[in-house]
């Protein structure tokens, strides 16, 4: 019988990962923060109760649902649930961290935990290539928080997936800026400058979904790396990037502007490797951005 993986925060990327796996015929149950949530699911096809993270007599009281409807051989728990929008670390801890440690004690049978974390723990401005073996040391708040939690998930025996810029059907920062006329180009003139703006690092949604299924389905040995990246493989840089839109959709290049430090996680200039992640012999279905936008699988509503 194949493991039930229970998907603690089933939003975007959740819907798309809990498809991934009852495809697949693996059995799944979504945790969504409100009753109405878990409804739209349930009516869609994918079990879901509510839950709140936060509080661990909620995930406990989940955790007994489980057990008193099904008896799974195995269990895999993925967080993969949103701060929200404001970015606050209050938010950040009782999410990610908090969240984290009321799943793993509310399922301490679970043969495998999966934190979805962010590339945004490298800090770094230099526009060189980062892997898993490159130091993250992220000097805001709710990046150390993500680190903590990282560390704890990895001690733990856990699986850690670092996302890129999540894009897809209906989502698409870039796109949905750029149509707007409020894309800018990120020309840092100190050193290290940055005259064709930063490097822009996504993944599509699904592709991010199906890295996660892929990697809980490796069963890793202990000695293992459990840390990867997760990421499409062409980094894309800003200018060359939105002169490319320009021409597609005939509007004018975004101006250029100094870099907005105040972003929410901070503001970089990185190439983020997938090379681990390609070893494990998961591949893209978008290699990169251009490449889902020409399939028409970037903001279809547009």
């Amino acid at each position: 019988m194949p493991p039930l993986t229970v998907i603690a925060g089933c939003g975007y990327l959740g819907n798309f990962l809990a498809r991934e796996l009852i495809a697949a015929g693996r059995p799944v149950l979504g945790l969504t923060h409100r009753a109405e949530s878990a409804a739209a699911l349930a009516a869609a096809g994918i079990p879901a109760v509510a839950c709140d993270l936060t509080g661990l007599d909620s995930v406990m009281a989940a955790a007994t649902a489980v057990t008193k409807t099904s008896c799974p051989a195995k269990i895999h728990i993925v967080h993969c649930a949103a701060s929200g929008r404001g970015g606050r670390s209050e938010a950040y801890r009782a999410i990610y961290l908090e969240g984290c440690r009321n799943l793993r004690a509310a399922f301490p049978q679970a043969d495998q935990v999966f934190f979805t974390s962010s590339t945004s723990v490298y800090p770094h401005i230099g526009g060189e290539i980062v892997t898993e073996s490159t130091p993250a040391g992220p000097d805001r708040q709710t990046g150390q928080i993500l680190r903590q939690t990282e560390q704890e998930t990895l001690a733990t025996g856990g699986i850690v997936g670092r996302l890129a810029g999540i894009y897809g059907p209906g989502r698409s920062v870039l796109l949905k800026n750029f149509l707007a006329g409020q894309s800018v180009i990120d020309v840092r003139r100190e050193p290290p400058a940055t005259p064709d703006g930063r490097w822009v690092n996504q993944i599509h949604v699904q592709d991010a979904a199906r890295a996660i299924a892929h990697l809980l389905q490796l069963d890793l040995p202990t000695d293992a790396p459990r840390l990867f990246n997760i990421a499409d493989s062409t980094p894309l840089l800003q200018r060359p990037l939105f002169t490319r839109l320009a021409q597609r959709f005939q509007r004018p290049l975004p101006p250029e502007a100094p870099p907005d430090l105040d972003r929410k996680r901070g503001w970089t200039h990185k190439q983020v490797s997938n090379a681990r992640l390609l070893a494990t012999g998961w591949e893209p279905l978008y290699p990169d951005w251009f490449s889902a936008l020409d399939a028409g699988e970037i903001m279809n509503d547009q």
